[in-house]
Parts: structure tokens; sequence; C-alpha cells
């Protein structure tokens, strides 16, 4: 279920001390629950999704005509060496304080394209960089009280240009009904396979 930014901006996320600057696309509410030793599954059910071979034919054909596009137009070509919209940094990487750095460097994303930043208890943040977004994928692990926890996903975003701003407006009614939706689905398929149903805390 999609979210209001706010049901993510009152919480003290990291992420808004890192990423000031940036734009909170979208919150999401993901269809996992459990307890608090469960995020580490839920970053393990996240790094073993690829959607250019997910089960749903919308996302393979969306994600393989990205790559296509990408693949022609250069898009994603030495991405990491791109500075940040508005600043000389490449990597958000730079500004992360100490308790922060190296914490995510035993994760394994598998073939998704992002690039680890950070990772605690309750929280984790990847970054991805191409010729027409600086962007964030943020998981959290939000506390519903009596032992339950729910996963919870944030885009935050610095477009490149007029280009990505219309890069964004353009995909947006894609990834609201169509990309997200579907990944739900399949975050609750592959969630439901590794946790039992006692032990997923649902109210």
């Amino acid at each position: 279920m999609r979210l209001p930014n706010a049901a993510h901006e009152f919480r003290p996320w990291r992420i808004r001390e890192i990423a000031p600057d940036f734009t909170l696309e979208d919150v999401w509410a993901l269809p996992v629950h459990g307890g608090a030793e469960d995020f580490q599954t839920l970053l393990e059910v996240i790094a073993s999704g690829d959607p250019a071979n997910s089960k749903s034919l919308a996302i393979r054909v969306l994600f393989r005509v990205r790559a296509r596009l990408g693949s022609w137009f250069g898009w994603d070509d030495a991405a990491d060496k791109l500075p940040i919209p508005g600043t000389n940094e490449t990597s958000l990487i730079d500004r992360l304080p100490d308790d922060l750095r190296n914490t995510a460097a035993d994760l394994d994303l598998g073939s998704l394209p992002f690039a680890l930043l950070y990772r605690t208890d309750v929280e984790f943040a990847a970054e991805l960089s191409n010729q027409t977004v600086h962007g964030v994928l943020h998981l959290a692990w939000v506390d519903q009280g009596e032992g339950r926890y729910q996963g919870q996903m944030a885009i935050y975003v610095k477009p490149r240009g007029l280009f990505g701003k219309g890069y964004m407006a353009l995909i947006k009614p894609f990834r609201i009904w169509v990309v997200y939706p579907a990944l739900m689905r399949q975050i609750e398929r592959a969630w439901n396979a590794r946790v039992p149903e006692s032990a997923r805390g649902k109210p």
C-alpha cells in the first residue's frame, strides 16, 4: 500500500540527515510482518528479486525496455562517476557519519543496480546513479508495538536537470500503477515462503 510521505518523515530515520537535499518520491508499506530479528530476512528477500526476470510480465517488459533504452542512449554509462546534482560529490558514502560507515559491507544485493550505503538494526539504504537521476532505496523495519514489525520502502531522488525531471514524470504512472503493485505481490510471495505464518507478527 502506498503511504503519505509523512508516514516516513515523522520517524527519525538516518537517511534524512544524509540526504536532506533529495526529494522523497514514494513511500510504500511492504506486505511483510515479523519480529525484531526479521529485518535481515527482508533484506535477503529484496536482494533475491530480479526485475528483469520477474514473474510479472509487465515488470519484465518495462525493465527490459528501460535496459534497452539505457543501452541505446548511454543512460547508465560511467554512472558512478557522475556528481550528485547540485554538488561535487559522486556518492552519498562521503556523507556518512563514522558510526554508519562499512555497516553494509557484508550484504549482497544480487542483480539489483544499487551501491550499498549503510545498515542498522531497523534501517538500510543503497544508492543508484545514472544519466536521469541519483536515487536512494531506503528500507525500514517499523515497530508496530507488542513485538510486531512491518517493512517500509522509501525512494529518494535528485533528477538530473530538465531531462531527469521529465523522465521521472513520464514513468510515474507506470511506477505507481504497474511496477510497485506487482513488486509488492512478488515480495509478499517471497516473504511467505521464507517466514512461517506463526512468526509473521501480524495483529
